[in-house]
Parts: structure tokens; C-alpha cells; sequence
């Protein structure tokens, strides 16, 4: 058998939805596992465990390897983000660290195979790639509200440093404060104690509210749904590009194998005519 036969054994298997649920299902067992292994166990249990956990890293390096041998070029694979994600997730849960004293940072690491249902629920990808897209335009949001932030901070502990230092002692504190007064955690304790010294004092924290909690609250929700439609609109581009990808690659697929056994056919003919005895005149 050719290897393009092989591949396309391999692109079926990869294209399998009862593959991928397969897998998806391995990788909460494998989350499942190391939870687990937190409680105090018989050594018989965790020995078990133990032995489940290097079978499951063995599943994730023979899937990772169909997934690469399933592509027409080998560094066709690293062309997407997720695929390096995945790529590296399996290569750190093969060092072997459990028997050093870095075995505490060889669970740490096993645990982030969890973070591969992202790679393979697609909504999930959509909801990560509309994060990292919104990061850039949030920043800008994030730094205005820093400015008002230090803004308040600062005037905060001019008006009222004196009247509670814990509070209102110093800019750290200061921006502390007002942190527990955008989360709205007991917010009216301090405000009603600054009013005691400064009867209009609320003016003060009813426009910072206004401020961090509605207009940038609301800026921050609405790049986020933005940048999540786009998300949306390019996952339904890619999957149209994608169905049509794979209705072209199974029939080259097919093709594939029909010529393969055109060959073999032509192979056994040979064999055959080559045993019959010569005709003799």
C-alpha cells in the first residue's frame, strides 16, 4: 500500500466525529484522573491511576501523530494556532517528572491537557480566538479607566486620608477602595462614613459608579460581543471552506484508491499470465 493511501486512512479516521468525541471524552477522563489523585488514596488506587495516566498520554501522542500524518505535508500541521497548542500540551506531558522532586509541577503541567477541549470544541475556539481578538481594544478601555482610576485615587486621599488612613491612606489603598466600590462590595459603609465629614461626598461616588461600573462596564461587554460576531461570521467562512476542502480531498481520496486497486488487479493479471504455460505450435 502507498503512503497516500495510508493518509487518507489516517484523514478519516481524524475526520471522524466518533473519533473526536473519543478523544474530547479521553481528555475529561484524563482532567478526572489528576482531581482525583489531589485525595489521599490506597497506594493500590493510586498506583492504578498512575498507570491510567501514562496510558492516556500514550492515546494523546497516537492521536497527535494520525492528526500529523492525516496532512498532505508534515509542516502543513503547524500552520494553525491550536494544532502548536495541542502540539506542545503532549510534548510537556512527556517529561518525566513524577519521580523528582518537580512531581508537583508534572501534575501542574498534565493539567492544562484539559485545555485541549478548547482545540476540539469549536465554540469554545470561537469564545478564546474573540478574547485574544478583543485584548487590543479593551486595553485602550482598560487604560482609560486606570486614568480615572488613579483620578479618583488620588483625590480620594486628599479628601478623605485623614478620616480613615486604612481607606484612604496612600494611592495603594486609595485604588483598593475604590475597586471594592466599582464591585459594589459594602460600597454604601464607605460612602456614609465620608459623608459624615463631607455631607456632599456622594457626588463623589455616584459619578465614579457612573463611570467604572455602567460606561466601562457596558464598553468592555460591547467590544466583547462585537469581536464575538466576527468570531462567529469567519467559523462559518472557515467550515463552508473547509466542507468544500473535504469534499475534494475525499475524492482525490478516492481516486486514490481506485488506482490502487486498478494496480493491484494489473499486479495479480501479471502473475497469472506469467504461470499459464506458452502455447507450443
Amino acid at each position: 500500500m502507498s503512503w497516500e493511501l495510508f493518509q487518507a486512512r489516517f484523514q478519516e479516521i481524524r475526520d471522524n466525529k466518533v473519533f473526536e468525541l473519543f478523544v474530547i471524552g479521553v481528555i475529561v477522563f484524563s482532567s478526572l484522573v489528576i482531581g482525583v489523585r489531589t485525595y489521599e488514596l490506597h497506594p493500590l488506587l493510586d498506583g492504578g491511576l498512575r498507570f491510567l495516566d501514562y496510558a492516556v498520554t500514550l492515546f494523546f501522542v497516537i492521536e497527535l501523530t494520525i492528526r500529523m500524518a492525516a496532512e498532505q505535508r508534515f509542516t502543513d500541521f503547524f500552520k494553525k494556532g491550536w494544532n502548536i497548542f495541542d502540539f506542545i500540551i503532549v510534548v510537556v506531558s512527556l517529561i518525566p517528572l513524577d519521580d523528582s522532586q518537580y512531581a508537583l509541577v508534572a501534575r501542574m503541567l498534565r493539567l492544562f491537557r484539559v485545555m485541549r477541549l478548547i482545540s476540539f470544541i469549536p465554540e469554545l475556539r470561537v469564545l478564546v480566538n474573540a478574547l485574544i481578538s478583543a485584548m487590543p481594544r479593551m486595553g485602550y478601555v482598560a487604560l482609560l479607566m486606570f486614568i480615572i482610576f488613579y483620578l479618583y485615587a488620588v483625590i480620594g486621599n486628599l479628601l478623605f486620608g485623614h478620616l480613615n488612613p486604612v481607606l484612604w491612606g496612600d494611592l495603594g489603598v486609595s485604588l483598593l477602595t475604590l475597586f471594592r466600590v466599582a464591585t459594589f462590595e459594602d460600597w454604601t459603609d464607605v460612602m456614609y462614613e465620608a459623608m459624615t465629614l463631607y455631607r456632599f461626598s456622594w457626588i463623589y461616588f455616584i459619578t465614579f459608579i457612573f463611570f467604572s461600573a455602567f460606561v466601562f462596564l457596558n464598553m468592555m461587554i460591547g467590544i466583547v460581543v462585537e469581536v464575538l460576531d466576527e468570531e462567529h461570521k469567519k467559523m462559518e467562512a472557515e467550515n463552508i471552506a473547509d466542507s468544500l476542502a473535504d469534499e475534494k480531498s475525499a475524492k482525490e481520496c478516492y481516486e486514490i484508491r481506485i488506482e490502487s486497486e486498478i494496480s493491484a488487479l494489473h499486479q495479480k493479471l501479471d502473475i497469472l499470465l506469467a504461470q499459464q504455460p506458452l502455447n507450443k505450435p
